[in-house]
């Protein structure tokens, strides 16, 4: 019999609330850039500064002796995520960082529909239930026709499908390649896929705004590694909750370092929403499978 791995469920929570304050500092940070770049150069300045991550990655990569079909995969991975990080960049820009993250929720609940119409994953009705419950949790914080959609809105629907569609890509490939390779080939598709829309629209960055992005690449890389350890340590129904925190940082980020208001309908909003995937992800630990991802798999 298969001994299970022993879990650490305080340890999991630990580091997990690590991984929220680590991408809540990208979000911060990109918020304080605001748009003295424009989105793609900003997204792609995060990716080339952060290709000195990737060096361990380089002989995996290389072994792998990827397939003409793996690497269209990969290629069309890392176009859908380069629209979706640019989009995520403009958007943070345009609306409140609490807004941003509570949207930025809705990927797993993507993920459940896209793995159900295109690979064939069964979607019983307490899942459907879910996906439901958490559409209408979007509503509430967009409410249409109550308060003015941002363009930044309509932004953060398209970062949430591209980052599902990216993950539902990286789910058909995880079984062929090992996840480093993954990683790595996200990391090198996404920078040169970025890579003209940055020249389209392209300033000279300050020395300042060069250390600025470079941070965002640590605090990103350091979100998916603290991550990583989270789900080593514990199961995603001990984890998957405390996502939650991000929105709560997210909202004292805001209100205390950039003057936005309080929004008790976008809390309400991505409390429901959360409390949505959690419920999936609970539903799939008793049947011992794991088709969505936390909420943090498809930061940038």
């Amino acid at each position: 019999m298969t001994q299970l791995p022993a879990s650490h469920p305080l340890k999991g929570i630990f580091w997990m609330v690590v991984t929220g304050f680590n991408f809540v500092a990208v979000t911060a940070i990109v918020k304080h850039v605001g748009d003295d770049l424009p989105a793609a150069q900003a997204a792609f300045l995060r990716y080339i500064l952060g290709l000195v991550f990737l060096i361990p990655m380089i002989r995996p990569i290389l072994a792998a002796r990827l397939t003409p079909r793996q690497l269209r995969l990969f290629g069309v991975r890392g176009l859908v995520h380069t629209v979706a990080v640019i989009l995520w960049f403009f958007a943070m820009t345009r609306i409140p960082i609490a807004e941003v993250t509570a949207m930025n929720y809705l990927s797993p609940i993507y993920i459940t529909l896209g793995a159900a119409l295109f690979l064939g994953e069964k979607l019983p009705p307490r899942r459907l239930a879910a996906v439901i419950v958490a559409l209408i949790g979007a509503l509430i914080i967009l409410r249409p026709g109550v308060k003015v959609i941002d363009p930044g809105h309509i932004a953060m629907l398209g970062t949430a499908v591209g980052f599902a569609a990216g993950y539902l890509i990286a789910k058909q490939l995880s079984g062929e390649v090992s996840a480093v390779v993954v990683v790595g080939m996200l990391s090198i598709t996404v920078t040169i896929g970025l890579a003209p829309f940055a020249l389209a629209v392209w300033v000279t960055p300050t020395l300042g705004q060069l250390g600025w992005m470079f941070l965002v690449a640590c605090f990103a890389t350091a979100g998916h590694y603290t991550m990583t350890l989270a789900f080593a340590a514990a199961p995603l129904t001990v984890t998957q909750p405390v996502t939650f925190l991000q929105l709560v940082w997210a909202v004292l980020l805001g209100y205390l370092a950039f003057n936005e208001a309080v929004d008790g309908w976008v809390i309400l909003g991505g409390a429901i929403i959360m409390a949505s995937v959690s419920f999936i992800t609970w539903r799939e630990a008793l049947a011992r499978r794991a088709i969505t991802p936390v909420v943090n798999a498809t930061k940038v």
